[in-house]
């Protein structure tokens, strides 16, 4: 099929009916300066669709994806094994091609598959309820954020300094638009979440208190300390989670006093594709439902009284009147979201627990063998899967020479946080199930050749 199908007569009758006498006046709010005025250099006019092929392989041969080395990058995004049972299913064409069932009576299974993603959400994350999924977990994160303006009619929102960076910037992005005052902090290298530190910004104005767990350095906060003091001053406790196997392990934070918990979605069925598209979870206390973006399924009966599913609550802006909407971004990754179900269901309860463990235990046994490299240390050791580890240089070179050598070594905080210099030799290193014996002394022995 050719790129540009249309032809000249048909793009005159469209510039025609749209009231502009060329296509240059389509883009007349772009300003001059960006706009090209000659072709890319070294970008050729056309070329075959092999010659196309053959150049995107070539390129693609450039990187080094999870599967070729030893992987210990997370921050957010984690290499779990996916069963091949999660991809066959996903892809049948009833699945496949379904978006937002408008229509039950032609989509009992997309919406049963979903009221059963919301019952497998809001037990991991031990909430009352949860929604048919979000776009990812940062803008789950702002979208809880507004919510919780919602209901205490506060606009002060204090995140702690172990919440993720890009979710951080995702709220000032969005708060730019509203009349939210962020109060946000850079994380310190210490053994202890700052729990102390954010306690103490609890003010009588605070709307929200937004907290990751684990936090992004790994640590475990003290949810149920934080949860009272938000609580004694009329605020919600918001609480992200971008780990879901760590929940496993972990007590859910609805148990903790959490009043809404949001999270990424994505180690469970979904692979990590170059960072998308992922699933953005919701949950809450059911008091707050009809405050919360999204969709919910609901189970009832039809006229016969057999059992069926329909959408139970709809509050998105495309499906009431917008000043009604509780959110306008609330797209929803409704095939993510089958994934993350049916992933769950093939582990279950047990499962879960166990994957959990084996996580715990391959962090351990990384965390045992660095340790014993010189002046290599760990920042704590209450921790899941993922750490911080604290090299006696700049951690953003090493991790480029250990990827030269084959070696995908983690995460480093000079790259999350460029401008916090004392974070600058912490690196942030996952094992997950994934990670064999083989890679983890691998990963040892080249970073003793870069220290030493």
């Amino acid at each position: 099929m050719r790129y540009l199908p249309l032809t000249e007569t048909d793009r005159a009758e469209m510039l025609a009916a749209v009231g502009a006498g060329a296509i240059d006046d389509l883009f007349v709010d772009v300003p001059k300066d960006l706009l090209l005025g000659e072709p890319i250099e070294g970008l050729p006019l056309h070329a075959s669709e092999m010659a196309v092929e053959r150049h995107m392989s070539r390129l693609a041969g450039q990187n080094l994806s999870a599967g070729e080395a030893p992987f210990f990058i997370g921050a957010g995004a984690y290499r779990h094994h996916v069963p091949a049972t999660v991809d066959h299913l996903i892809q049948r064409g009833e699945f496949l091609t379904a978006y937002t069932p408008y229509q039950p009576e032609i989509a009992q299974g997309t919406l049963q598959v979903l009221f059963e993603f919301q019952t497998q959400v809001a037990r991991l994350f031990g909430t009352d309820i949860a929604n048919a999924s979000m776009y990812d977990g940062s803008t789950a994160c702002w979208e809880a954020v507004q919510m919780a303006d919602r209901i205490t009619r506060r606009d002060r929102v204090v995140l702690s300094g172990g919440l993720h960076p890009h979710y951080v910037s995702t709220i000032r992005t969005m708060a730019r638009f509203t009349r939210d005052e962020i109060d946000s902090r850079v994380p310190v290298l210490d053994a202890e979440p700052d729990d102390a530190a954010l306690i103490e910004a609890i003010s009588d104005e605070t709307g929200s208190v937004v907290v990751q767990y684990p936090d992004i350095l790994g640590r475990v906060p003290d949810l149920a300390a934080i949860s009272d003091a938000a609580h004694a001053k009329g605020a919600l406790l918001i609480v992200v989670v971008t780990e879901p196997v760590a929940l496993g392990l972990i007590e859910a934070p609805g148990k903790l006093g959490a009043d809404i918990v949001v999270g990424e979605g994505q180690s469970l069925g979904v692979g990590l594709s170059f960072g998308g598209p992922y699933l953005g979870l919701f949950g809450c206390r059911e008091k707050f439902v009809r405050q919360m973006p999204g969709r919910v399924c609901g189970e009832t009966v039809d006229a016969d009284g057999k059992r069926g599913f329909v959408l139970t609550l709809s509050t998105r802006e495309q499906h009431i009147r917008r000043e009604k909407a509780t959110s306008n971004i609330c797209t929803n990754s409704g095939l993510c979201a089958l994934a993350f179900s049916i992933h769950m269901t093939l582990l279950g309860g047990g499962g879960l627990a166990r994957l959990a463990r084996l996580n715990h235990a391959r962090a351990r046994k990384l965390v045992d063998r660095l340790e014993r490299i010189e002046g290599v240390s760990c920042l704590n050791h209450a921790y899941f899967n993922e750490v911080t580890i604290i090299l006696p240089q700049d951690a953003r070179e090493t991790v480029r020479v250990l990827a030269d050598r084959g070696v995908l070594a983690g995460v480093s905080l000079g790259r999350l946080y460029p401008d916090a210099n004392e974070l600058h030799r912490g690196l942030l290193v996952t094992a997950t199930e994934t990670v064999s014996d083989e890679d983890i002394e691998t990963f040892a022995s080249a970073l003793e050749g870069v220290l030493a």
